[in-house]
């Protein structure tokens, strides 16, 4: 992790933030600093405890858990312009992270530390509102990944993700491990699926491509989800 000099303006680019008093943006400016992560970086883990809150600028982080048995579903990510809801229910309940994120890009945040969280917790009205608001965001998605790993076919989830991938492409650089850790399921699942998609000339196969023939077949059965 390298450390910056602080960028003055970056509290405006949270529009949460930007709303803030005067007295207490000056506080979160003061008491901040500006750090970068290369890509791949492990940026925490379990078993850690969060020393700072975490205001992402530039980059994309993925937030995944990895079970006993060596699983992997990706949570969350998280984008330029919001925070980390796993290390702010570390920070208010002084826990432990049980899931790790990982730079998907070359990452800039700005780093509040615990103590200054926990200050502007307690005496800011709209700092707390704003980290409220944030963390039952994307309280209501995780709600949202649970429901779709428990009840929603393999088929379907797997068209949607292909879908989302593409970006109106017709080739997705993507491994079958990949979209198993994107999807929550066992590897050999989503090659079964992939052959089967195959099988009916929706896509065809290559070793870390997918390339999509049937754009209209994967996506209305990834209506399905709706």
């Amino acid at each position: 992790m390298t450390v910056k000099a602080l960028d003055s303006e970056w509290v405006e680019r949270f529009p949460g933030l930007s709303r803030l008093e005067p007295d207490t943006k000056e506080l979160l400016l003061t008491r901040s600093k500006i750090v970068t992560m290369p890509q791949k970086a492990v940026i925490f883990g379990p078993g850690n405890s969060p020393e700072n809150m975490l205001f992402l600028l530039d980059g994309t982080v993925r937030v995944q858990q990895v079970s006993e048995t060596g699983h992997e579903i990706v949570l969350y990510r998280i984008n330029a312009g919001e925070s980390c809801v796993l290390t702010t229910a570390c920070l208010l309940a002084y826990d432990d992270y049980s899931a790790e994120g990982i730079a998907e890009t070359d990452v800039q945040a700005a780093a509040v530390p615990r103590q200054m969280f926990d200050d502007l917790v307690a005496r800011s009205p709209s700092f707390r509102n704003f980290v409220f608001a944030a963390f039952s965001k994307r309280i209501t998605d995780l709600f949202l990944i649970i429901d779709e790993v428990a009840f929603q076919r393999i088929d379907v989830r797997l068209a949607h993700k292909l879908v989302e991938l593409a970006k109106g492409r017709d080739t997705i650089s993507a491994t079958h491990q990949m979209l198993s850790v994107e999807l929550g399921t066992a590897r050999e699942v989503i090659s079964r699926q992939l052959q089967e998609f195959q099988r009916r000339k929706w896509v065809e196969l290559s070793r870390g491509t997918i390339k999509i023939l049937e754009r209209n077949k994967l996506e209305g059965l990834a209506k399905r989800s709706d």
